[in-house]
């Protein structure tokens, strides 16, 4: 008796061994668009031919699978039968019942839950998933068979079933190996077991393609639900492990400025108006080290400047607020001013630049324009970003003598250096809000 003709489109990793599970059944033939190379596989690269086959498996990435449907549909026969091999269920299924439609072409859905690794030596139990979907009772029981016959662990399941479970086991599994490949987790001299398997989870999803992996995190409509579940039980995880507090005998406050900053002024405001008990302040200089802290747990409260009167939102604090979670405590304001210091064995004809905050030069942008027009207004990198670090700096030489900066004339005392004017701000009452924030 003939054998059926099959066509397998796309012969990739899984096209392969597909090829494997169905050669000696059938009459395959592989569909390729260009043959690459020469090989010893029937491969054909006329369309119209791979289309005379009975039955045609689609083993093409998932993001490919609606492009080529509609690129074939033409050839589609009312005797065929589609079989897809993809690892989302219900994604193919709408498309195959949107150009199947009003045609008697037959579609089975199945997910071969092996790959190239796990079948090297034998398809044993290994498992599939089918969904009858477009085919008859006839052509259904047939293909069931077949697998059972290859002694493959047939389960039956509806597309929407799968993609439900598949997203808390293929496609958490593939997040995690991704995951443990991104940390670069890697062999020790001291694996344990648990340490072991983990390692092959990350070799077996990572010998995937990572085109493979982002479909299996878009094309179903569940693995997003999964993502947030994953990250709130990290969070919660995470956040058992920080201690109630990071000093047992003082609240430690990280705040975005140094000593003399505007955010000490607001702490110290703050602290004043709401009688706190003992307490400690930690000089970060940036928001995102005060938010970083407070994720790691070393600060138990953070302080930052969120808006100004006339410079608006303090983008610095709104980058770092993008990168982390945290709760807000307190919102309020406080006027403040602003001075231009220099060194007390500086003149102000020697200097040359100013660098501070960029939030100061915006709340003096015309006052300065007026009275300083020919000094170049730059500010520092990284946590030389706060002002009152470069206060500090300037006062040590570390900075040229032409060097200016600009910030509460309580820097000038602390570091020793010289007031050229104050009240530089454009407004007369300049608030600047700030958050108190926690974990």
């Amino acid at each position: 008796m003939n054998k059926k003709t099959v066509t397998i489109i796309g012969f990739g990793r899984f096209g392969k061994t597909l090829y494997k599970l169905l050669k000696d059944d059938f009459d395959v033939t592989i569909y390729q668009r260009n043959k690459k190379e020469r090989t010893n596989f029937p491969v054909i690269t006329d369309i119209k031919i791979a289309y005379k086959s009975e039955i045609i498996f689609f083993a093409v990435p998932i993001e490919n699978f609606e492009p080529i449907i509609i690129d074939h549909k033409k050839y589609f026969r009312p005797d065929q039968i589609l079989i897809d091999v993809l690892s989302v269920k219900t994604y193919p299924a709408k498309i195959l019942k949107k150009y199947l439609k009003g045609t008697k072409t037959q579609a089975l859905l199945t997910h071969p839950l092996f790959g190239p690794d796990s079948s090297k030596n034998s398809f044993a139990d290994l498992p599939i998933v089918i969904d009858k979907f477009l085919t008859t009772n006839k052509t259904y029981q047939f293909w069931k068979k077949y697998f059972l016959g290859k002694q493959l662990r047939v389960i039956e399941m509806t597309a929407n079933e799968h993609d439900k479970l598949a997203a808390n086991s293929q496609g958490l599994t593939h997040f995690i190996g991704r995951l443990l490949k991104e940390f670069g987790v890697g062999k020790t001299q001291i694996d344990t077991i648990g340490t072991t398997k983990l390692l092959e989870v990350k070799e077996q999803t990572c010998n995937d393609t990572w085109k493979l992996f982002i479909n299996l995190q878009h094309y179903n409509p569940y693995t997003k639900k999964m993502r947030t579940k994953l990250g709130e039980a990290y969070d919660k995880l995470y956040n058992k492990l920080i201690p109630t507090q990071a000093h047992k005998d003082s609240l430690i406050i990280g705040i975005q400025g140094g000593k003399g900053s505007f955010n000490e002024e607001a702490i110290l405001y703050y602290l004043k108006e709401n009688n706190s008990g003992n307490y400690k302040i930690k000089y970060l200089h940036t928001t995102k080290k005060v938010l970083k802290s407070l994720h790691e747990g070393t600060i138990d409260q953070g302080l930052f400047a969120i808006h100004n009167s006339i410079g608006g939102i303090v983008m610095e604090s709104i980058e770092a607020m993008a990168e982390y979670k945290f709760s807000i405590t307190r919102e309020f304001a406080i006027i403040i001013s602003h001075a231009l210091l220099i060194r007390k064995d500086a003149k102000l004809s020697d200097i040359t630049t100013i660098i501070t905050h960029p939030q100061v030069l915006a709340q003096c942008k015309n006052t300065l324009k007026e009275k300083y027009p020919n000094l170049k207004q730059t500010s520092g990198e990284g946590k030389m970003i706060d002002h009152a670090l470069v206060a500090k700096i300037l006062s040590e030489g570390k900075l040229p003598k032409h060097t200016a900066t600009m910030g509460s004339k309580i820097l000038a005392k602390i570091y020793d250096l010289k007031i050229v004017e104050d009240n530089l701000e454009d407004l007369q009452k300049n608030y600047t809000s700030f958050l108190l924030v926690g974990r």
